[in-house]
């Protein structure tokens, strides 16, 4: 398997994980997404919206446009539905964006400095980069839910992904 199928997995595995994600808080009051739970982020929504900024900022990265500000990270009041359309709009265009380039594109290595970091990885690996710190938080969300009485997330595992994508039978209704 060559790089490009394996980022190209990965976000398309990214995209069905935040679809999974839309679907099982769609039915979840507000006073249940936002009420304060002590973890990373206080609450479900600030967790995803969290997940929302991050991605933001990595595709600001990607596109090679650092200096365009991530203004999410400051604004307040961004509901389930505004969070989950930008979170799946954004997991598309990287998607898109990536199946588009070719496997040295894919090793261009992008130099950052900021205020919290520096460092001079190939684009590759930041998507890597946005794929774990995304699946780190979304683990919380699950545990934040937990601890609020929610116990019915769905299946999310990358190995059950990789090895059911293509099956109708298992993914009728699950937003493949």
């Amino acid at each position: 398997m060559h790089l490009k199928q394996i980022i190209l997995s990965s976000l398309e595995y990214n995209l069905w994980v935040n679809e999974q994600y839309d679907k099982w808080l769609s039915d979840k009051s507000d006073v249940v997404l936002t009420s304060h739970v002590d973890s990373s982020f206080p609450s479900m929504l600030l967790t995803l919206q969290h997940i929302l900024q991050t991605q933001e900022y990595w595709w600001s990265v990607l596109m090679e446009r650092q200096n365009i500000a991530v203004e999410r990270q400051e604004e307040d009041g961004l509901n389930r539905d505004q969070v989950f359309d930008s979170l799946i709009e954004n997991s598309r265009l990287i998607l898109n964006h990536f199946n588009a380039l070719s496997e040295d594109e894919l090793l261009k290595t992008l130099a950052i400095k900021n205020e919290w970091f520096s460092c001079n990885f190939s684009k590759f690996e930041y998507v890597q980069q946005l794929m774990y710190h995304a699946a780190y938080h979304r683990g919380q969300v699950v545990t934040i839910g937990r601890n609020l009485g929610i116990i019915d997330a769905p299946l999310t595992d990358y190995n059950f992904w990789n090895l059911y994508k293509d099956r109708t039978d298992i993914f009728a209704g699950m937003g493949n």
